[in-house]
């Protein structure tokens, strides 16, 4: 008769998932799960901190499409990791998070590392329990696994005893594999009076998000925008669903788009802050919502037509109702509408083309964009090469920057998401390297840092020079914590902004304790040539890049951030 300790069960589990990469911070409690890993070939990534872990995790989720896997030990490990969780359950991002617990035996007598887990994290997984009994490792770790990517994508999180994991089972059961994600398209008649809403439309606009990339619909979104003339806004995962230059796609003009548009389709998108909470729409316009999650539906402004449904598959459903004639009707009536918008795309490129090709000293933060787009094989505004893995992470060093950086598909941008939260740009790059080696896919990983986000999670880098994963860090080093400086500036004044500064510190330097290659730039005629360089340097490679302190204030793009 066979016999299994509990870590082994759960490694099992997660290999029959499709797990082979997992992100960690060592502990006591989880080593039985680490002698399972090693026996099922599942790689262990170690971080630095434990918020990195559950960051690189979500991050390969959000890659994969399928649930990243942290693990991390009781009571501090699992405090740790509570950020990047967070994070994930607010970009919607599929993560399971593993968390030791002391012994059951031992509860409230005061073990080492013993706490409450659970009502930590309830509020922010989709689901959260305890295995009480190593019997049913397995199936638990399957609903933890299944959970994170059913509906609407998220966290979930299974606390594991120390004696559980340790524990022997005789003959443990297999449970059997579930079937696969069923996809659903949307009611015909609701479909049909979406398609009735865009046919009369004046100016329509589409404004898509993550739901896009999760139901792998950029495809179908280009067919059905293409075929009737629809142009499209895109934020946090469906970036780059048109790419940079098509002239569909809005980036600048997305402002008077919401402002005059008569009928939007909001697909997969939370209308949040980002659009002021559906009041950046103009009031009369009649909105059309696609979403997987019903719930979703009606939060903040009336949609005109719900459609529930998969992305993919509710947007072939629109291609379908307005082919033909009515296609043709809708391309006639909205060439002056998509006439003004690409205008208005001009118009604001060239006003930032005056910042982009200053010559003078500090570098500005469209230039230090503008010049990395170059280096990444983007001509005359042009997307950037296929194989790049763009991320933010920081505050107008990376909101800047996101006006300029065109991207030439979805997946090229990852940035924390509407949580906000920096520090996600090493633990980020280890996921993209580290899917290298599952998906043979080569990829050039690119990190937009701000001076302070390097500062949380930075020390990460030395995880990549110890796994071999090629990474470059571009710094935009302006001594502060500038998104949040500027608006102080302009509310108090430059002598009431405390707590705001910080040291002109060399990164290059800090990337280069930590084993791999520096680069610094302050020269305007210096930046793309060193980008390029350490772009083809073979090691982990930090460029600083001195930018201008003022710049985001003289020039009237600081935002106030609350």
């Amino acid at each position: 008769m066979s016999v299994s300790i509990g870590g082994h069960l759960v490694a099992q589990e997660l290999a029959r998932a499709g797990v082979r990469d997992v992100f960690t911070l060592c502990g006591g409690h989880i080593a039985p799960i680490y002698d399972g890993c090693l026996r099922e070939g599942i790689r262990l990534i170690d971080t630095r901190h434990e918020q990195a872990a559950a960051h690189a995790a979500d991050a390969y989720g959000r890659l994969t499409r399928a649930p990243g896997v942290a693990i991390v030990t009781a009571g501090p490990g699992v405090t740790d990791a509570i950020t990047g969780i967070a994070n994930a359950f607010q970009a919607q991002a599929p993560l399971v998070v593993l968390g030791g617990a002391a012994e059951l035996r031992s509860a409230g007598r005061g073990a080492l590392q013993e706490m409450e887990q659970l009502p930590l994290v309830r509020s922010i997984t989709k689901w959260c329990a305890t295995v009480t009994d190593p019997r049913r490792l397995r199936e638990q770790t399957q609903t933890a696994l299944r959970l994170a990517v059913t509906g609407i994508p998220g966290p979930t999180f299974l606390e594991l005893p120390f004696d559980v994991l340790t524990a022997q089972v005789e003959a443990p059961l297999e449970p059997p594999p579930l079937p696969g994600p069923v996809h659903s398209m949307a009611d015909p008649e609701a479909v049909a009076r979406a398609a009735a809403l865009l046919e009369q439309a004046e100016r329509p606009v589409a404004f898509v998000g993550s739901q896009l990339w999760w139901d792998d619909a950029a495809a179908a979104l280009r067919a059905l925008c293409e075929e009737i003339g629809l142009p499209v806004v895109m934020n946090a995962m469906g970036r780059g669903a048109l790419p940079a230059g098509h002239p569909l796609a809005l980036n600048h003009a997305r402002k008077l788009a919401f402002r005059q548009t008569d009928v939007c389709l909001v697909v997969g998108t939370p209308l949040d802050f980002r659009v002021g909470f559906g009041a950046g729409i103009h009031p009369s316009a009649r909105l059309i919502q696609l979403d997987r999650d019903s719930t979703q539906f009606n939060k903040v402004r009336a949609a005109e037509v719900a459609l529930c449904g998969h992305a993919r598959l509710v947007l072939q459903q629109l291609q379908t109702a307005l082919q033909g004639e009515a296609a043709r009707r809708m391309q006639e009536r909205t060439k002056p509408w998509c006439a003004a918008l690409r205008a208005e795309e001009q118009k604001r490129q060239a006003e930032l083309d005056g910042y982009i090709r200053a010559t003078s000293r500090p570098i500005n933060h469209y230039q230090l964009a503008a010049g990395l787009a170059e280096a990444l094989g983007s001509q005359q505004g042009g997307p950037i090469d296929p194989d790049v893995v763009l991320i933010g992470d920081g505050g107008d060093v990376v909101a800047l920057g996101a006006k300029v950086l065109p991207l030439r598909q979805p997946g090229q941008w990852l940035d924390p998401g509407p949580l906000g939260c920096l520090g996600v740009g090493a633990p980020f790059a280890l996921a993209a390297k580290a899917l290298e080696d599952r998906d043979g896919r080569q990829r050039r990983v690119v990190v937009l840092s701000g001076d302070g986000s390097f500062g949380l999670n930075g020390f990460d880098f030395e995880t990549c020079v110890r796994f071999g994963f090629k990474v470059t860090v571009v710094v935009g080093n302006d001594a502060a914590w500038g998104q949040i400086r500027g608006p102080q500036i302009m509310l108090f004044g430059a002598e009431r902004a405390p707590a705001t500064k910080l040291a002109p510190v060399r990164y290059d330097r800090v990337v280069e304790a930590l084993g791999g290659s520096g680069y610094h730039v302050d020269d305007p005629a210096d930046l793309v040539p060193t980008l390029r360089r350490a772009l083809e340097d073979p090691q982990v490679a930090c460029v600083n890049v001195t930018l201008d302190p003022d710049f985001v204030v003289r020039s009237g793009a600081a935002k106030l951030t609350v």
